[in-house]
C-alpha cells in the first residue's frame, strides 16, 4: 500500500514538473468579444433615447462581434497578432474601434515593446519600453483555459478601469495587446469602458518558432505617447466620440 502511495504521489509530482515545463512556452488563442449594442447606448441623447437607425440596427444585427487573436511566448518574447477570422465579420460594426489588426512583439528581456497599429488609414509602428501599471491585487479566482486564475485591477489613460485574470502556472508575464506586468500570463482581460472582453480559449503547448515572432516596422514611427498625442489631435473634431477611439488605439 504504502509503495502505491509512493508511486501516486512520484506520478503526480512528474505530471506538475511537466506541465511546468511546457508552460514555458506555447501559443494561447484570445477571443475578443465586444457588446455592439453596449457600445451604441452609449452614443444615445442625454435623456437615454436613441436614434431610428440605432433601433433599426439593433433589430437586424447580433449584438456581439468578436475577433480571434495568437499570442506566442516563451521565457523572453511574446507576440500577440490576429487569428481565425470569422465569417461575417467583413461588415463594419458601430463603435469597433481600431484595433483589429494590431501586432505587438514584448521582449521581457530588454524590457522593450514593438507593435504594429493600423488607426483606419495611417498604419503607425510604436516602439518604447513595456508599459508598467499599477497592478492591485484582489482575491477573487477563476478557472480559464484549465488554469487556476488570480484577479488584479489596473487603470490606463488616468481613469480607464481594467480587470485581468492572470495564471502563475504560464509564469510568462504577458498578456493580450500591450498588457503585462503581473507574476503570470494574463488569461482574461476586461475594459468595462470599452464594453470589451479578452478571454483565452485554449492553450496549444508548443514552442513557438523564430518565424512566429517576425513584426513589420513599416509605418510611422512613434513612441507611445506619440501615438497618443497624434490620434488625440487627429480626432478633435470627433468631439466626445474621439476618446474612446483614442482607448482603443493605446491598447
Amino acid at each position: 500500500m504504502k509503495r502505491s502511495l509512493l508511486t501516486l504521489n512520484l506520478l503526480l509530482l512528474v505530471a506538475m514538473a511537466a506541465r511546468a515545463q511546457y508552460t514555458t512556452a506555447g501559443k494561447i488563442e484570445y477571443e475578443r468579444k465586444m457588446n455592439v449594442f453596449a457600445q451604441m447606448t452609449d452614443w444615445g441623447d442625454d435623456d437615454g433615447s436613441e436614434s431610428e437607425w440605432i433601433t433599426n440596427y439593433k433589430a437586424t444585427n447580433p449584438q456581439f462581434r468578436n475577433y480571434f487573436f495568437d499570442l506566442y511566448f516563451n521565457n523572453t518574447r511574446s507576440i500577440y497578432k490576429p487569428g481565425q477570422e470569422v465569417e461575417g465579420n467583413s461588415k463594419w460594426a458601430p463603435g469597433e474601434g481600431p484595433a483589429k489588426e494590431n501586432i505587438v512583439l514584448s521582449d521581457f528581456v530588454t524590457k522593450q515593446v514593438k507593435a504594429v497599429k493600423l488607426v483606419y488609414e495611417q498604419k503607425f509602428f510604436v516602439q518604447d519600453s513595456m508599459r508598467k501599471l499599477d497592478w492591485k491585487e484582489k482575491d477573487e479566482i477563476r478557472t480559464i483555459a484549465s488554469y487556476k486564475c488570480h484577479k488584479a485591477v489596473a487603470k490606463i489613460c488616468d481613469s480607464v478601469y481594467v480587470v485581468a485574470f492572470y495564471t502563475e502556472d504560464i509564469p510568462t508575464s504577458g498578456g493580450p495587446e500591450m498588457f503585462g506586468g503581473l507574476p503570470g500570463m494574463i488569461m482574461e482581460l476586461a475594459i468595462p469602458r470599452l464594453h470589451t472582453t479578452w478571454t483565452a480559449t485554449k492553450v496549444e503547448l508548443i514552442a513557438p518558432k523564430e518565424a512566429d515572432f517576425a513584426i513589420s516596422d513599416k509605418g510611422k514611427k512613434v513612441n507611445e505617447k506619440g501615438l497618443y498625442e497624434t490620434i488625440q489631435s487627429s480626432l478633435k473634431s470627433w468631439g466626445k466620440w474621439a476618446t474612446k477611439n483614442v482607448w482603443w488605439t493605446v491598447l
